[in-house]
């Protein structure tokens, strides 16, 4: 890394620059955390939205000829200070998401005058198609996986003398983990581009392990949606799959 001047920084210099990156990123995410608490009534509208019968994705099914039984399901809390630990938990999240296109910047201003122009630009698409597939599992779990989960697991009965009364801490850790594990999988073309040009994988390797790529992708999608219908599992293994066949014309390209 260089300075202004162009003369090169001392190691005790890059710390400086390092605690100054992680200071500013320490404090926007502290302040939209903040924000996003403020705002509770909006927060939790979205967050606790999917448990809803009316929620946009069992409409959408009903239009298109699904029949999605109606279903009330109640969330309890079980200990003192447990919502408002919710609370907090839910705005950091929210506000660490809502500044991540800051948090990437500062990070990457940080990095790039190490890198040569050829070095940043491959950063900058690998980064920017990251965060943006990221942000696409995000949105299929919320509004798919999520949803078809809860209902399933949410109103399903082994008797009728068992009623079902869901924790708040339940509910919120199982939205957070699949929405996290979809973002995380969603990068997986990612992963493979980088692969590819560093020249550990190719496209042929990748078309003739195709049946044990499908065969794993399966047992993700099981472990992911722990449900029973084939239906469910489908769904989650479909985005899956369609990944990985995007990743196989991404490193035929590179």
């Amino acid at each position: 890394m260089t300075a202004t001047n162009n003369n090169e920084l001392s190691f005790w210099e890059h710390l400086d620059e390092l605690r100054s990156c992680i200071v500013r990123i320490g404090v926007s995410i502290i302040v939209c955390s903040l924000l996003a608490f403020c705002f509770k009534d909006l927060l939790f509208s979205i967050v606790l939205a999917p448990k809803n019968a009316d929620f946009v994705t069992y409409r959408l099914f009903e239009l298109l000829g699904a029949e999605v039984d109606s279903f009330s399901v109640n969330l309890i809390n079980t200990e003192l200070a447990h919502q408002f630990l919710i609370h907090v938990k839910i705005s950091f999240f929210a506000g660490t998401l809502l500044m991540s296109p800051y948090i990437l910047f500062v990070l990457f201003r940080f990095i790039s005058p190490a890198l040569y122009s050829t070095e940043k630009r491959v950063a900058v698409k690998a980064v920017g198609a990251g965060y943006i597939m990221f942000i696409l599992g995000v949105a299929l779990s919320y509004f798919l996986i999520f949803p078809l989960t809860f209902h399933f697991l949410g109103t399903y009965q082994v008797s009728a003398e068992v009623v079902n009364f869901i924790s708040l801490s339940s509910y919120i850790g199982t939205l957070l983990l699949l929405c996290l594990l979809m973002g995380i999988l969603f990068e997986i073309p990612i992963l493979c581009w980088i692969l590819a040009r560093l020249g550990f994988i190719k496209a042929d390797l990748m078309r003739k392990y195709r049946r044990h790529a499908i065969v794993a992708i399966c047992i993700i999608a099981a472990v992911i949606t722990p449900t029973a219908d084939a239906f469910t599992l489908f769904v989650v293994a479909l985005p899956i799959y369609l990944l990985y066949e995007l990743s196989i014309c991404i490193v035929r390209r590179s």
